[in-house]
């Protein structure tokens, strides 16, 4: 392959298609030898085939969709509270300093934070219900997204809002023009807010939970069931990986104009050759 080791050169779509069949081919040949040589034990890794099996158990005894469906829906809903809060507040902290320095000295230290540490604060403030589960996201993708939104705000040039002021602008419509420019940025990143919403409902989920994910690799973990341990671990990773998909979809539907260069030039080579 000519040019393997030229910086920043995109390779072919084929080449990208054999590099990730190889590299899962790899994953799975080393899982095969490690269970079939014994280096570890078995509850620590089972073999591919039980847990491929035990994968079929999660879909026809275990519910794996009713499940990935509750983990689903409470991340939404805590998206849908972190957007409402992050977003407009976001924009007035991008767009006033004294907005941005009042909040930014509790907003950037949260940033940091670890929040698991937060998880026994919320079971005792919520309960351990779903207001604790739904809260417990919300505190997680909140101050990640207004992050982002002040970032996005921030990148938008002056000279927009001068022609805009220059046009009549009021402040009500330069807020407006300022959340129009800085919006497909800012659904850029709900994909990694997804994934961190993945991330902590597992956590969430093994705390009092009935249904979800996070509930189903805990109730496996405590019957020593670790084939269905890692069965619930593969549909986590898919199930994520289809919602990042889905709003990877929509983000190019929305915004065509943000593909890649690179994504573009291959859409038009093969707009030319089908022409």
């Amino acid at each position: 392959m000519p040019g393997l080791f030229a910086i920043r050169k995109p390779i072919a779509r084929q080449w990208r298609v054999i590099l990730g069949v190889a590299v899962w081919a790899l994953f799975i040949a080393t899982w095969f030898v490690l269970t079939r040589s014994h280096i570890l034990p078995a509850l620590a890794l089972p073999e591919p085939t039980g847990v491929v099996v035990a994968f079929g158990r999660l879909w026809s005894e275990y519910d794996l969709l009713g499940n990935v469906f509750q983990s689903w829906w409470r991340i939404a809903q805590a998206f849908l509270w972190s957007a409402a809060v992050a977003i407009p507040l976001g924009l007035l902290m991008a767009s006033f300093p004294w907005v941005y320095h009042f909040v930014s000295p509790i907003a950037g230290p949260m940033r940091s934070m670890p929040i698991t540490a937060f998880l026994p604060a919320f079971m005792a403030l919520f309960g351990m219900d779903e207001a604790m589960k739904v809260g417990f996201l919300v505190f997680g993708m909140l101050f990640f997204l207004l992050a982002v939104v002040v970032d996005e705000v921030n990148k938008v040039d002056d000279a927009l809002l001068e022609t805009a002021y220059t046009l009549g602008a009021k402040t009500p419509h330069a807020l407006w023009l300022l959340f129009r420019a800085s919006f497909p940025g800012i659904f850029s990143s709900f994909r990694i807010l997804y994934d961190i919403g993945w991330t902590y409902v597992i956590l969430a989920e093994m705390v009092n939970a009935r249904k979800g994910v996070g509930y189903m690799v805990e109730a496996a973990r405590k019957v020593l069931d670790f084939e269905r341990v890692y069965a619930g671990i593969i549909a986590i990773g898919i199930a994520a990986f289809l919602f990042r998909w889905l709003l990877t979809v929509l983000e190019v539907q929305l915004f065509p104009w943000r593909r890649p260069a690179s994504q573009q030039s291959e859409i038009a080579a093969v707009r030319h050759h089908g022409a």
